[in-house]
């Protein structure tokens, strides 16, 4: 993709669509889960699953494992191909003036509760240098599936296992996602519900307390089970039972059981996650002014190229070649490493001048140094000559 400037404000939504991406695929072959590692599965998370490793479509899917990630289907069209365009110009931002420069001094010595503003006031600014720096930006937007049998307490709700094949994992409708935004839903796939008996309490919808040990009572923590205290006095808490009644089951000797919820019978469906991602990586090009550049980080600056499509091309024809080599660099290894295990689902990438302005300064005969930087004129002042210890001895 050749390289095109920001102009205003008119071009910031082109570039196109992901032109294969629809909510529910059609036409896609079912994909199977992978088999989940025996260290995986913790305890008895669904009732035993051999009768359900011939759902069609699902064979393997595994239960309280959390799934695998489902390696998504082959895309059915080509994939785009740069255009050559025009030579660019090349961009600058002027320097920042020094009543700017001193406002946001001002403002960060203030937000300082141990800086003096003895500096602000009576510095003198002897140079401002610009050090302005390229950011170029790649994110791409990914949707990746995984399911899971899993299970609910049965409440009257459809079931509807082997009615009909179930849809493919890839083949379930899903909402439509707001690109470069994370975001996750979670449903059942269809024609997988069905009723069975409770596993944990073996269709009782009650189990064994496990306080008591089944027996609603437990010997009395006062007199130790003997039913007296201090010789021949009758213990007051137990009435000289010498035993009292449970409190977690309040002498019942079971509780309901929380896997039913006391329904005795459980609804076991396949889970589908449909998990949207934005994965971001950002390059900025270095700079001599001693600046480091996770400052930067934090910061916006000037935007001056942005490319939105299904998948992009590095750009190309833009004034400094290190961010040619982070574009090309970052755009192979996305598509390498998204596409493997998730869906991509559009691509875009941004380049941004952010200003840096190194600010010198002289204060009671020295020389000190101030960093302005980003649209939003931060300010780094790691040597503030006139700071007061705050620590408690």
């Amino acid at each position: 993709m050749e390289y095109q400037p920001v102009m205003g404000h008119q071009n910031r939504n082109y570039g196109m669509a992901n032109p294969g991406y629809v909510p529910a695929a059609e036409g896609t072959p079912a994909m199977f889960a992978p088999p989940a590692a025996a260290g995986d599965f913790l305890g008895p998370s669904a009732p035993p699953a051999g009768m359900y490793d011939n759902m069609p479509g699902y064979e393997g899917t595994v239960a309280g494992g959390g799934g695998g990630f489902l390696p998504p289907p082959m895309p059915a069209f080509p994939a785009p191909q740069p255009q050559p365009g025009p030579e660019q110009p090349h961009w600058n931002i002027p320097s920042i003036t020094e009543d700017t420069a001193r406002e946001a001094f001002a403002l960060f010595a203030k937000s300082k509760c141990c800086y003096s503003s003895a500096p602000v006031k009576d510095g003198v600014i002897t140079s401002m240098d610009a050090f302005n720096t390229y950011r170029y930006r790649l994110e791409t937007f990914t949707e990746a599936r995984s399911t899971e049998w899993t299970h609910e307490p049965y409440n009257g709700q459809p079931v509807d296992a082997f009615a009909q094949p179930p849809p493919g994992p890839w083949d379930v409708p899903a909402k439509t996602p707001s690109f470069f935004v994370d975001d996750k839903q979670v449903m059942k796939v269809p024609y997988t519900s069905s009723m069975k008996g409770c596993h944990a309490c073996v269709g009782m919808g009650r189990k064994p307390c496990q306080d008591c040990s089944g027996a609603g009572n437990k010997v009395c923590w006062v007199c130790n089970g003997s039913g007296y205290r201090h010789g021949e006095d009758r213990c007051n808490h137990c009435s000289g039972r010498g035993r009292e009644n449970c409190s977690h089951c309040q002498g019942q000797g079971a509780k309901q059981c929380d896997t039913c919820q006391g329904k005795q019978q459980l609804l076991v469906y396949i889970r589908l996650t449909v998990k949207w991602t934005n994965n971001s990586d950002d390059y900025v090009v270095e700079q001599s002014s001693g600046l480091q550049v996770d400052n930067l980080s934090k910061v916006s600056g000037k935007e001056l190229f942005r490319d939105s499509q299904y998948l992009v091309y590095p750009v190309m024809g833009f004034p400094d070649p290190a961010v040619v080599s982070a574009a090309q660099r970052f755009v192979s290894e996305h598509q390498g490493k998204y596409s493997a295990s998730s869906r991509i689902l559009q691509q875009r990438q941004t380049i941004e001048l952010i200003p840096v302005t190194k600010v010198t300064y002289a204060w009671k005969g020295k020389s000190h140094v101030y960093f302005v930087y980003g649209n939003e004129f931060k300010v780094n002042a790691d040597d503030y000559p006139a700071t007061c210890c705050c620590a408690v001895m």
